[in-house]
């Protein structure tokens, strides 16, 4: 028997709430093996993130190669990348495994409000990763930097995707959290087939909301990984996803954002 593996290239998170303790928690969760490459070791708790220490860049790629020329992977996401230089270093070790999907979260800004990624990495990121990437998975403010426009509207969220699609090749899970009222509607935009499916969800009232965008797109790489179509993955990461949240809303954790639920189908 053979595990499906995802690898995980993405900062720790010393509350477990996010990054890479996220991603282990949710692919582990999802059914898949987790292995992972440490960018940056981040001091955070619910309440913030107080300092980033960056992993040098040959180190970041000692721990791909590593990993992918023993374990292998069948899908790789990558959460935060915290400069240009380490996003240079991942792309150029990815060349050399052209074959794998790659799941792309856009880490800009943390739940609360800490910048993750240097100003002067946008563009490296747009122009090196995102046309590398299967699916990228922005949150609307990430989205507006990307885009380099305001999105106000379902129409504007189309367009945004379509925008940030490398011309068709790139799928876009487009996130609605940050938006004002009771529905949300995520946008997945199935770039190849040039097709939308919007997920209307209603909100939860909880501040237990640190890592759902490092839960996710983790949920997405690990249903990759297993076979699923990109539709049916989008359609299985938004259930995971929905259902940690709204699990993880009874839960006391620290005096901040708690963490979503990842073990929800598993364990109260």
């Amino acid at each position: 028997m053979n595990y499906k593996r995802v690898l995980i290239i993405a900062g720790s998170d010393s509350g477990g709430g996010a990054g890479i303790q996220a991603d282990i928690k949710a692919v582990s969760a999802c059914g898949a093996y987790a292995a992972t490459a440490i960018t940056a070791i981040t001091v955070q708790n619910t309440l913030g993130v107080t300092d980033i220490h960056a992993v040098p860049v040959p180190i970041i790629q000692a721990q791909i190669r590593a990993v992918l020329e023993d374990i292998g992977a069948n899908a790789i996401k990558i959460g935060m990348l915290h400069s240009l230089e380490v996003i240079r270093g991942v792309s150029e070790v990815l060349q050399e495994f052209p074959h794998i999907p790659v799941v792309l979260d856009p880490v800009m800004v943390s739940t609360s409000g800490h910048r993750l990624m240097q100003a002067d990495a946008t563009e490296t990121l747009k122009r090196l990763l995102i046309p590398r990437a299967l699916i990228i998975t922005p949150n609307l403010p990430e989205a507006e930097v990307l885009w380099g426009k305001s999105i106000q509207s379902l129409s504007e969220m189309e367009a945004a995707a379509r925008s940030l699609s490398a011309e068709g090749k790139t799928s876009v899970y487009l996130k609605a959290g940050h938006w004002d009222g009771d529905v949300l509607t995520d946008l997945f935009y199935n770039a190849p087939q040039d097709r939308f499916i919007r997920f209307v969800s209603n909100r939860l009232d909880t501040p237990n909301t640190h890592g759902t965008g490092c839960t996710l797109s983790s949920a997405l790489a690990a249903y990759l990984a297993q076979g699923e179509t990109i539709e049916e993955v989008a359609k299985k990461a938004k259930d995971y996803i929905s259902g940690a949240i709204e699990a993880g809303a009874k839960y006391n954790i620290g005096g901040g954002h708690g963490p979503v639920h990842h073990f929800y189908r598993f364990w109260e």
